[in-house]
């Protein structure tokens, strides 16, 4: 059985027009921890911040697809 159109259109609506691996938007040293897959924390993100500065986006391209 299909589903009703109003069901399929709202579902359109929430889809994104364009998906981002998160690299080609800004993204602070916070996001790259947590992308990292670690705990934020003061040492961390001084290293990521380091990160950011030494590799732009390719620090966060490194663990997003």
């Amino acid at each position: 059985m299909k589903e009703s159109p109003d069901k399929e259109s709202s579902e359109e609506k929430s889809q994104p027009k364009r998906l981002y691996t998160g690299a080609e938007r800004p993204f602070d040293p916070e996001d790259l921890v947590m992308a990292s897959g670690h705990d934020v924390t003061p040492e961390r993100l001084e290293l990521a911040k380091r990160h950011i500065e030494e590799k732009g986006a390719a620090a966060l391209e490194r663990y997003l697809p």
